[in-house]
C-alpha cells in the first residue's frame, strides 16, 4: 500500500469537510478531502427531473455572520440565490386551518395562536427571575422564560420543523445558545438581544432564506469544484492513527500522512473511527442520537388546491394528529423550481413525531401526506410524488448538556499531532453552522501550527 503525504487531511465531503477544505487550500495549506460516497456535499444533493429541481435534503438555508464570512472568503456568494420577499409569509396549521406565523408586533396582536393571557405572559417575559437554561430542555426553558403557551403553539413546532424533534428532549442551551446566553448575562431574554444590539457581536449574516442557483447540490459542487484531484471520492477511511507528530489515515488502496487532520463525519462513523485513539470521545460520538426523516417532492396542480399556494410554506402543530412535519412551496420561494402551471412542494414527514417513517411503504407515506395537504391546502388529489428520500439519520438531537460533552470530547482529542471536530452534530444542525464549524475548524489548526 503506497503512502502519500500532506500538509492537512479532511475526512468528510458534506458541507463541514468542504468548508475546512477549502479554507485549507484557499491559505496556500496542501490538502486532500476524503470521501466515502461517490459525490461531495453529503445531504445537499439536487435533482432535475421533468423540468423540476428538487432537493434530497435541506431546502434551503440561513445565512449567518460566521458562514457568510467563509462563503464570502471562497468567492462562492454568487453561487447563491436569495428566496423572493413572499417568504417572509409563513404559515402553521394550528386548529384545522392555517395561520399566519406573526413576523411583527401588530400582527402579533391579533394573532389567535396565543390567547390573551399567552400573549401578556410573553410580555411580561423580562419580569421573571433568572434561571440556568444550560440544565433545561428547551420545552423548560421556553415554558419557564415565555409561558407554556408559547412553548406548545410556537416553539414546537418551530423545533419539528428545523430538527424534526421533541423539545422535551433537546437541549435549550444546543438550541438557543443566544437566548440562554441572554438570560444568563441579563436575567431576561428581552434585555439581553437589546444590550447586544448595541455591542460588537460578530460578523453580520445575510437576511432571509437562502438557496444554490441549481439547488444545494449544485452550491456544493460550486465549493467543491476548485479543489479538483485533491478531493478523492468513494474513499472510505478505515483507521486513524497519531504517527509521531503526524496522522496516518488508511484507506482501503492508500494511507496519508498530515501534520493536520479535520474529521468531519457524522456521529456514528466519527466514535467507530475515534474508538482506538481516544474513548472518551468516541462515547460521546455514540450518545448522538438522531431523528429519521422522509423528504417527498410533490408535483402540485395548484388549481386543486382551496387555500392559496403562497409564502415560505407551512409546519404543523402536533396537537393536529397529523404525521405530516411540514410543507415547503420551493417554486414560490425560488425560480425554475417546477414547470408552468405547476407547483413544487417538498413535503417532510417523520422525525420524533412518527419515527416509523423510515420503513413505512410509498403509499402509507403518501397517505399520511395526503391527509396533511388537504388539511392544510384542502388538496384532494391533484398532485404526485417525484421522489422518495428517506434519511435514517438525518437530524442530530442534541440534549440538556450536549456542549459540555463536545467540549469533553475536544479536550480528549487535544494533544499532538491536532484533530479537530466539526459538522452538524457537533456545532449545530443547520448547513451554515456546518459551514463555520468546517471554516473554523481548518482556522484553528493554522493557528496551532502557525
Amino acid at each position: 500500500m503506497s503512502t502519500e503525504e500532506t500538509d492537512a487531511l479532511v475526512i468528510g465531503a458534506g458541507a463541514a469537510g468542504l468548508a475546512a477544505a477549502r479554507t485549507f487550500a484557499d491559505r496556500g495549506v496542501e490538502v486532500q478531502l476524503l470521501e466515502a460516497a461517490s459525490r461531495p456535499g453529503g445531504v445537499m444533493e439536487s435533482v432535475r427531473e421533468d423540468n423540476f429541481l428538487f432537493e434530497r435534503g435541506p431546502n434551503t438555508m440561513r445565512l449567518h455572520g460566521r458562514a457568510l464570512v467563509f462563503v464570502r472568503a471562497a468567492g462562492a456568494a454568487a453561487a447563491l440565490v436569495k428566496a423572493a420577499p413572499a417568504s417572509r409569509k409563513r404559515f402553521l396549521l394550528h386548529g384545522g386551518r392555517l395561520e399566519p406565523v406573526p413576523m411583527d408586533p401588530l400582527a402579533f396582536a391579533t394573532s389567535p395562536l396565543l390567547t390573551a393571557h399567552g400573549k401578556m405572559r410573553l410580555l411580561a417575559e423580562p419580569f421573571h427571575g433568572r434561571g440556568n437554561g444550560a440544565r433545561e430542555t428547551v420545552a423548560e426553558f421556553a415554558a419557564r422564560r415565555l409561558g407554556p403557551e408559547v412553548a406548545e403553539a410556537l416553539v414546537a413546532p418551530f423545533l419539528m420543523g428545523i430538527y424534526a424533534g421533541d423539545e422535551h428532549q433537546l437541549g435549550a442551551a444546543s438550541v438557543f445558545p443566544s437566548l440562554v446566553a441572554y438570560e444568563r448575562e441579563a436575567g431576561s431574554i428581552v434585555v439581553g438581544a437589546l444590550r447586544a444590539r448595541f455591542r460588537d457581536s460578530g460578523p453580520a449574516g445575510a437576511a432571509g432564506s437562502w438557496s444554490g442557483a441549481g439547488g444545494l447540490g449544485a452550491f456544493a459542487e460550486v465549493l467543491a469544484q476548485p479543489l479538483g484531484a485533491r478531493v478523492q471520492l468513494a474513499t472510505p477511511v478505515r483507521a486513524l492513527a497519531r504517527d509521531g507528530g503526524r496522522w496516518r489515515v488508511e484507506t482501503e488502496h492508500r494511507s496519508w500522512t498530515a501534520r493536520r487532520l479535520v474529521l468531519a463525519v457524522p456521529a456514528g462513523p466519527a466514535a467507530k473511527l475515534l474508538a482506538p485513539l481516544a474513548a472518551d470521545a468516541a462515547q460521546v460520538a455514540e450518545t448522538v442520537t438522531y431523528a429519521p426523516m422522509v423528504s417527498v417532492p410533490l408535483s402540485v396542480d395548484p388549481t386543486a388546491a382551496t387555500h392559496p399556494i403562497e409564502g415560505f410554506g407551512y409546519l404543523v402543530s402536533g396537537g393536529e394528529g397529523l404525521d405530516l412535519l411540514g410543507a415547503l412551496f420551493m417554486s414560490r420561494l425560488f425560480r425554475g423550481r417546477a414547470p408552468r402551471e405547476r407547483q413544487l412542494i417538498q413535503a417532510m414527514i417523520g422525525g420524533m413525531r412518527w419515527p416509523g417513517a423510515f420503513d413505512a411503504s410509498e403509499a402509507e407515506l403518501l397517505d399520511r401526506i395526503a391527509a396533511g395537504l388537504e388539511r392544510g391546502l384542502g388538496l384532494r388529489g391533484g398532485f404526485e410524488p417525484l421522489a422518495f428520500t428517506r434519511w435514517e439519520r438525518a437530524v442530530p438531537q442534541p440534549g440538556v448538556g450536549h456542549p459540555e460533552r463536545i467540549a469533553a470530547a475536544r479536550a480528549a482529542l487535544a494533544g499532538d499531532p491536532p484533530v479537530e471536530l466539526a459538522g452538524s452534530w457537533v456545532d449545530g444542525v443547520s448547513l451554515s453552522d456546518s459551514l463555520a464549524s468546517g471554516h473554523e475548524a481548518a482556522l484553528r489548526l493554522m493557528e496551532a501550527r502557525a
